[in-house]
């Protein structure tokens, strides 16, 4: 099964937190590896390994990667470069061909991002043509990618478990 992993670019300190925090724990609860942030963010990778340490899992983040040298050394370990952008194939057409691969690097923007990225990535995928948030984008692009499958994921050596109920909130703790 291919595995994948975050870079996150374009990251404005002062704007963007909460959705990059996002971006960070939408990746990890479906199926990523880790995230790689190209901007310099102590408290967003506080954040999201304090929800990793106490949830469970081994997802990493790293802080202040230089996103075109991440992107070399990705490639050049056998990596696939993916970047999920509006202007992109249509995911349907190129998701089969993603998921042979044996890893997968998925560029998740959030300003503009820089154009030469569009020459570097192996696909530029597009979850639709239409304007929409980045981290509905990577949700909908990692479910194609593990068929659902990742909805079934357990979290080796949580210290919280949620329960599914029917309703309210049901939480155990280890």
């Amino acid at each position: 099964m291919v595995r994948s992993t975050i870079l996150r670019i374009g990251h404005r300190h002062d704007r963007d937190q909460r959705v990059t925090t996002h971006v960070g724990l939408t990746g990890r609860a479906l199926g990523a590896d880790g995230m790689y942030l190209a901007a310099d963010d102590p408290g967003v990778i506080g954040s999201i390994e304090g929800v990793a340490r106490r949830f469970g899992g081994s997802f990493f983040v790293e802080n202040n990667v230089p996103w075109k040298r991440c992107i070399r050394e990705f490639r050049e370990s056998g990596g696939t470069v993916v970047h999920l952008t509006m202007y992109g194939l249509r995911i349907q057409d190129v998701i089969g061909e993603i998921r042979q691969q044996e890893k997968v690097l998925v560029i998740v923007g959030a300003e503009k991002v820089p154009g030469e990225i569009y020459g570097i990535a192996d696909y530029n995928v597009a979850v639709t043509n239409q304007p929409h948030s980045e981290i509905a984008g990577l949700a909908v692009f990692l479910d194609q990618l593990y068929e659902g499958k990742e909805l079934d994921l357990e979290f080796p050596d949580a210290e919280i478990a949620v329960l599914p109920c029917k309703c309210g909130k049901e939480m155990v703790e280890r």
